[in-house]
């Protein structure tokens, strides 16, 4: 059962590129026995994101719905969609129709551009869903998670929460605690391998998380 404390249908966003948005949608869709949806792939298409979380999950509950745009290269959306002459138009992107819990995954940040005018958050806004922040410590780390939380702000986007991916530095993830009053979902430490069992781990240790607050 879905925790009534975290949302039905949230999308998965990042403060950049490799952060771990993949790893975070497997392990809430195991712990949400949720569908999967990832609206723009780029790159990766005889191995894509959703194929990656197909294979890290073990519920038989989970759908997975067909991306919206498959893009052939790994590059921003709006030049892989260049290369593969497609346009990526926002209004050909609509929710999958499930009952079920749902998981979006957006390809990239929150400011990635999709086409020569809009950008990912955009996407977001059209979709009117409320996002999980993905956040991984680095040096800069701090700066982009904050900005990327104030620019869900600034359009009214809520955040249901921050899952923070690999090494665990206390006083960079007590700081952006502390400062944006955001909850904190859960942390994933650095693994040196993915599997079903650690997937499934850290998803029971998540539906305990979010189950208690």
């Amino acid at each position: 059962m879905i925790s009534a404390q975290l949302p039905a249908q949230f999308i998965i966003a990042g403060i950049g590129t490799e952060i771990g948005k993949t790893v975070v949608s497997a392990i809430l869709v195991e712990a949400l026995q949720a569908d999967y949806w990832k609206p723009v792939q780029s790159g990766a298409a005889d191995d894509s994101d959703t194929e990656t979380v197909r294979q890290l999950i073990s519920n038989p509950t989970t759908q997975f719905h067909p991306e919206a745009y498959r893009l052939s290269q790994p590059l921003s959306p709006h030049a892989a969609a260049d290369l593969d002459g497609v346009h990526i138009d926002l209004n050909a992107i609509t929710l999958p129709r499930t009952s079920n819990a749902l998981v979006v995954e957006l390809a990239g940040g929150l400011m990635v551009p999709l086409n020569e005018h809009e950008l990912n958050i955009d996407l977001v806004q059209r979709l009117g869903l409320p996002i999980i922040l993905v956040s991984r410590n680095y040096l800069g780390s701090i700066n982009h998670t904050l900005l990327s939380i104030e620019c869900c702000r600034s359009r009214n986007i809520p955040i249901a929460g921050i899952v923070f991916n690999g090494p665990t530095v206390t006083t960079s993830e007590s700081f952006i605690l502390t400062y944006t009053t955001i909850p904190c979902l859960g942390r994933i430490g650095q693994e040196t391998s993915l599997t079903k069992d650690v997937i499934r781990h850290y998803a029971n240790q998540f539906t305990e998380l979010i189950g208690a607050r």
